[in-house]
């Protein structure tokens, strides 16, 4: 029998944050994959970001976790989203070459000290007296454990669909996970099924490049860990192109939509609300003439393509006609099918705020088993729970960000107090502080708590170490600095097309106009009343700029976060029970009994938990001398 401290189920994006984050806090960690080739895998788009994910990429970094790093070094593409846009919404993406960002990954976790890599399918989780003590793989081999994170994404009970045709697997060509599946609906788990899908495989050599538009990334580049050095990127860059479909596609998808299986009946499972099938698009937005695909090269050394947009489980001959109805991809040949999985996940209302089941102690979820969508936001969880079951081993409270605190707390939050009855997507709008929650300041949120959890390595928080006095020198600076209306000042004020100065002004009062930015002050500093000088650029000008353009609407939210933390600070036991109260109705105490909030803040988050229910609540911790 082996031991070890913690096994972690599954190797994809939650399964190597939660391995890594165990084994870097010093805990001896298993990592149980059905294939190690496929560690680290981009299922479905070779891409990491995009919009609410950039953000969560930054504080998986600032906390000390890896996928920052490894698409910093893998990526082919480099844009930022929405920079037309507030501060608050926008966010980075970037193209990865999908070979050497799994292969990346896979050599991280095998030279991990304390990380064990084993090719092997985990059965059944054992437990006893309510708490994990091993695993059993499918090879009978029962391995001792204190704590296990299932990671397993889209495998469990896993069933992929092309046209009437279904088989299981995991993903395509990948076996599924049916022992395990079986083993929490035996123990009472609250299961259910959702889908997702992902586009058929269009070879490069066969696409007609001279009709499309060119998509090219940014130059330069905006990388997304925080210790990533500036410069160009380590790989050569590539573009995207795009084209759309048009209504001899539509045609198509029409005329062939009973061989849909989602249309026909066949899919059980519910479907991402904002990430389509093409298909869906088609039968919901029939006035809709055409619709956008992007051409995404999967990587530097290989001919697939992702046209993302398209993403279809319709037969493949459908599929190539459809394919060929669209501009540019006449005779484009398919080099694997678009696909539907079905696939179990588990109410993540059962979860705790560290992600430990509520029914199984030591037994940690993370990713699409808590019924989310994508890579970022499995990542994070597996990051939670990789560091909270390594505080449950050492019987130490575990780490809980809260909504004000980062998009992680976000995430959670809305899993564990709302649930879920489609895959959760993470956007800006769910995010009530967003304007504190930016994706340039995950830094500055966070790294403090990522150095003292023991995963923010000694480079890394020095990096923001300087980062942060610069920050508070150039912000003195600019407050102490003043500049005279003089002819000299008020000449280069008129080349910024700003207006003049009629009075005495300190550099922060002229950066709040919107006009001018660090790089106008820092022509500006040599003419004032104590010439000095300012060289920011990059990311610490950009947190400089936005920390002082937006300082009353910042400090606005500074003042929400305190309301709401007032609540939050509210604690109500685990054990807590509501059954008697007067005032409460019966659908709150059944809600209330079903999610056992932590706090009166999450009560309060609860759906179809009143105000008057709050109060009521407030009235009875007040007498039992808990307020």
């Amino acid at each position: 029998m082996l031991d070890f401290d913690i096994a972690v189920i599954g190797a994809g994006h939650a399964g190597c944050e939660a391995a890594l984050a165990a084994a870097r806090l010093g805990c001896r960690t298993l990592i149980c994959v059905m294939n190690v080739d496929t560690i680290g895998a981009l299922s479905c788009n070779p891409a990491i970001g995009g919009l609410a994910k950039g953000h969560l990429v930054r504080e998986i970094d600032a906390l000390g976790g890896e996928m920052a790093r490894n698409i910093d070094a893998t990526a082919i593409q480099f844009r930022r989203l929405n920079t037309s846009k507030g501060p608050a919404v926008r966010s980075s993406r970037a193209q990865a070459d999908r070979l050497l960002y799994r292969l990346r990954m896979k050599q991280i976790l095998e030279n991990q000290p304390g990380l064990a890599v084993r090719q092997a399918m985990v059965d059944e989780i054992l437990v006893a007296k309510g708490a994990v003590w091993g695993v059993r793989t499918s090879l009978d081999e029962v391995v001792r454990v204190r704590a296990v994170i299932v990671a397993t994404g889209t495998f469990l009970n896993g069933l992929v669909h092309v046209g009437m045709k279904n088989f299981s697997a995991g993903r395509l060509g990948d076996f599924p996970s049916m022992a395990l599946a079986q083993w929490f609906k035996a123990q009472g788990f609250a299961v259910g099924r959702m889908k997702t899908g992902t586009v058929p495989r269009i070879d490069r050599n066969t696409i007609d490049y001279s009709r499309l538009e060119a998509q090219h990334g940014d130059s330069p580049v905006t990388f997304f860990s925080f210790s990533t050095p500036p410069g160009p990127p380590p790989l050569p860059q590539l573009p995207c192109h795009i084209t759309y479909t048009n209504e001899a596609t539509h045609e198509i998808i029409r005329g062939s939509i009973d061989q849909s299986p989602m249309y026909a009946g066949v899919i059980e499972g519910i479907g991402a609300r904002y990430c389509p099938s093409v298909e869906d698009k088609i039968m919901r937005f029939p006035d809709k003439t055409r619709h956008q695909i992007f051409l995404e090269p999967e990587g530097l050394d290989t001919v697939e393509i992702y046209p993302n947009g398209i993403s279809t489980s319709l037969p493949l001959t459908t599929q190539i006609r459809l394919v060929h109805s669209i501009a540019g991809m006449e005779s484009a040949r398919i080099m694997r099918p678009g696909y539907a999985i079905e696939y179990d996940f588990i109410d993540p209302r059962g979860l705790k705020a560290s992600l430990e089941t509520k029914a199984v102690a030591g037994l940690f979820f993370a990713g699409q088993i808590n019924g989310t969508s994508g890579y970022e936001e499995a990542a994070a969880q597996g990051l939670m729970a990789g560091i909270n079951s390594v505080r449950y081993c050492r019987n130490e409270e575990p780490l809980v960000l809260d909504r004000s605190q980062a998009y992680i707390g976000v995430l959670i939050d809305d899993l564990i107090t709302l649930g879920t009855k489609e895959p959760y997507r993470l956007f800006t709008s769910r995010a009530e502080y967003r304007l504190l929650l930016r994706e340039d300041n995950a830094d500055m949120r966070l790294c403090a708590i990522g150095r003292e959890a023991g995963l923010l390595g000694d480079a890394a928080w020095q990096a923001f170490s300087e980062k942060q006095n610069r920050i508070h020198n150039c912000l003195s600076l600019l407050e102490n600095t003043r500049v005279k209306p003089t002819a000299a000042v008020n000449s280069q004020l008129a080349q910024f097309e700003s207006s003049p100065l009629n009075q005495t002004l300190s550099l922060e009062e002229l950066l709040r106009r919107p006009e001018l930015n660090l790089k106008h002050l820092g022509e500006l500093a040599p003419l004032a009343e104590t010439p000095c000088s300012l060289e920011e650029d990059g990311m610490v000008a950009d947190e400089i700029e936005l920390q002082v353009k937006y300082a009353g609407y910042i400090k606005r939210q500074q003042e929400q976060v305190e309301r709401f933390r007032k609540l939050e600070r509210i604690e109500l036991p685990e054990d807590f029970s509501y059954k008697g109260l007067p005032g409460l109705s019966n659908e709150v105490v059944e809600k209330l009994s079903t999610i056992q909030p932590r706090s009166l803040g999450q009560a309060a988050r609860i759906s179809g938990v009143t105000p008057a229910a709050i109060a009521v609540l407030q009235v009875h911790l007040k007498r039992l001398g808990r307020i």
